[in-house]
């Protein structure tokens, strides 16, 4: 037993509600066990409960021994001054006439069957800690927790976007900016490219966007890509044109270090994804209002079928020529992958501080139009049966992985509920 589980009991009345009495033989009747609290406090506030004949309003504080609330010093901190109840697992103190909080021990009116399989599930050595019961889980509730999940995802996506938001004095083209480019970054560059497009101010960028070459040259130099003594004539071009406008708008490169080329395939090198970004704000540079209005999925996808610049062609990295030559689109993969990453989640996200919660919806809906993604957490889940239908779901089951599963947060998880309150297993 421990004081989360404890909680998790209390919150959810887990317990047998007959027959429960204080320690001084009054007998207990739970109306509401109470909010729980995350913040500083008592364990839940708001409770209600009838002690004999008087029924009590305020909070409840839960632990697993009588003492601990000593051991804590509760009974000089006046945050603790308005219990109405002390809740325990075991009491193991004797019986103090003098105490004005009524306590109730909690521990014999626990099911067994309620901390045998919690213990299971905690102890179980599986990346996926209930993959022998989940077969036993309804598919309502695996769905239901998906929904929340794909919002909790982008929710915590958000924290980070906020104060990318405040960094761009509240410009939402900005913001959308930077995290396209480090969208582009596909993992191994995403910090490089972000930081990237925070050392060139995309104003900079709107006054060149009708100027592929341009543009090409601001991106390339400002990623440190253009200092080489290059034998061919484009990219000596670029090098000289960048030096052109890196004197003109006082730009200083980020360092060229900072890029990873090392067991990427060459269709990831960072100097063909800037040329394909190159592409992109060259083709539709007032991209946020479109992504904003449409909520076609076909229509974002065309937005996103860019290529590369000739030179491209027979080239992944620069003064490098290729024996063979094709064109550098943006395949149909990564662009999935920016609007599972970047569009839809900026949508909910503006949609919601917008307080255009209408749109929200048709932000998941997007996923939900969209086959689901690959990779080793999917397979897993795949293996023991629950496989994504679409993109929204294979969201929500790597977030499930991730932030529950890897860490063993039975009890924050709806699945874990299910598997915890089930008398059979």
């Amino acid at each position: 037993m421990n004081e989360q589980l404890l909680q998790f009991i209390w919150h959810y009345s887990l317990y047998n509600p007959s027959g429960l009495q204080s320690s001084l033989n009054e007998p207990i009747t739970v109306i509401y066990s109470g909010k729980l609290n995350t913040n500083a406090g008592p364990d839940f506030e708001e409770g209600k409960v009838k002690i004999g004949e008087t029924i009590l309003v305020g909070n409840i504080e839960l632990h697993l021994r009588t003492s601990d609330w000593y051991k804590h010093g509760h009974q000089h901190n006046p945050n603790y001054s308005n219990i109405i109840l002390h809740v325990v697992y075991e009491n193991d103190l004797p019986i103090n006439n003098d105490s004005h909080i009524p306590m109730l021990e909690l521990s014999k009116h626990i099911p067994k069957h309620i901390i045998d399989n919690y213990f299971n599930l905690q102890h179980n050595i599986r990346q996926i800690p209930c993959a022998a019961q989940l077969p036993q889980v309804k598919d309502i509730i695996k769905k239901a927790w998906l929904n929340r999940l794909i919002a909790e995802r982008w929710e915590m996506k958000f924290e980070e976007w906020d104060e990318l938001l405040k960094q761009s004095a509240g410009d939402w083209r900005v913001l959308l900016y930077w995290r396209l480019a480090a969208n582009f970054g596909f993992k191994i560059n995403t910090d490089a490219f972000l930081t990237l497009a925070q050392s060139l101010p995309v104003n900079i960028l709107s006054r060149h966007h009708e100027n592929l070459f341009q543009l090409e040259a601001l991106l390339l130099g400002q990623a440190g890509m253009l200092t080489n003594n290059f034998e061919e004539e484009y990219p000596f071009k670029l090098k000289k044109e960048y030096e052109y406008l890196r004197k003109k708008y006082k730009l200083e490169p980020i360092s060229v270090h900072l890029w990873k080329f090392m067991r990427l395939r060459p269709a990831n090198f960072p100097t063909l994804r800037i040329a394909q970004f190159a592409a992109l704000i060259h083709r539709s540079f007032h991209l946020f209002s479109q992504i904003v209005s449409s909520s076609s999925l076909n229509e974002l996808t065309e937005l996103f079928e860019v290529c590369a610049s000739d030179y491209w062609d027979n080239h992944v990295l620069l003064d490098e020529e290729q024996k063979s030559a094709s064109s550098k689109h943006l395949g149909q993969e990564s662009i999935y992958n920016i609007i599972i990453n970047t569009i839809a989640p900026i949508r909910f996200m503006y949609s919601s501080r917008s307080g255009l919660g209408d749109h929200c919806e048709t932000s998941i809906q997007l996923l939900e139009q969209m086959n689901p993604e690959k990779n080793s957490i999917l397979n897993n889940w795949t293996t023991l049966g629950w496989r994504a239908e679409n993109a929204a779901e294979s969201q929500g089951l790597i977030q499930l992985y991730n932030n529950y599963c890897s860490n063993k947060q039975c009890l924050s998880c709806s699945v874990g509920h299910s598997i915890i309150k089930r008398q059979e297993v």
